[in-house]
């Protein structure tokens, strides 16, 4: 049998560990090839690096992770946790009492997770995200799946406040290109719109999501508008088709 080095046991023991199945430290030794005692001793060092390992009673010394681990360890990368947050925002907002118990509290950890200077943009973030009335059923027959991808990019750019350029079908199937600024997200559930500066049209202009077949980000920021220069397009907003 090929010798592991003690990193390689360790990783070994670890993901043995959490396959969630019990641990024989006799087992452990045949099948890496060291002795009991070091196999001993790695779970020592495991517990050290704070793997919760506990023992179990019963034949030949096993151990498991306690029964509680794995809880409040999720590990989320910037756009990840801001994502969750929006959709908390949204949850909020909404107002659904279903969802709503522990939001707050889910809420407060994540953002005391990030430093000052993402907590203020973060906080920014929520104040772009915009929740008017449920769209009307003529509007939801007409929703399309929106294409992943570009849903990505269209994401990316908001956050990033880049302008990028549309491909966009119109509700009578006409298809434009159209270089936009992303300014506020709004949504009339469950259609999604952005509300935007529309460089052909040089003035502001809504887009639903759906409709967007294909983006192409530039390099090119833009400074965020008051929310107030768009009040006049969601003015009645459930008519916007």
């Amino acid at each position: 049998m090929e010798t592991l080095s003690r990193m390689d046991r360790l990783d070994r023991l670890e993901h043995w560990l959490k396959s969630d199945d019990s641990l024989i430290l006799r087992d452990a030794a045949d099948e890496l090839g060291v002795s009991l005692r070091t196999i001993t001793r790695d779970i020592e060092l495991l517990r050290n690096r704070g793997v919760p390992i506990e023992t179990e009673r019963g034949r030949g010394g096993g151990v498991r992770l306690e029964r509680n681990w794995g809880v409040g360890r999720l590990n989320l990368n910037y756009a990840e946790a801001v994502d969750l947050l929006i959709s908390i925002a949204v949850a909020e907002q909404m107002g659904s009492p279903l969802f709503l118990a522990n939001l707050a509290s889910t809420r407060r950890q994540l953002i005391a997770s990030f430093s000052a200077d993402k907590r203020e943009r973060v906080e920014g973030l929520k104040s772009r995200i915009l929740i008017g009335s449920t769209a009307s059923t003529m509007v939801q027959g007409s929703l399309d799946t929106a294409n992943h991808r570009v849903i990505q990019k269209l994401h990316q750019s908001f956050l990033d406040l880049r302008t990028i350029t549309i491909t966009y079908q119109g509700g009578t199937g006409e298809i434009t290109k159209r270089e936009i600024e992303a300014h506020y997200i709004l949504l009339n559930y469950p259609v999604w719109y952005v509300l935007a500066l529309d460089h052909l049209r040089n003035d502001l202009r809504t887009f639903r999501c759906d409709r967007i077949q294909g983006i192409e980000t530039s390099e090119t920021r833009f400074r965020l508008l008051p929310k107030e220069r768009f009040d006049p397009l969601i003015e009645g907003n459930v008519a916007l088709k």
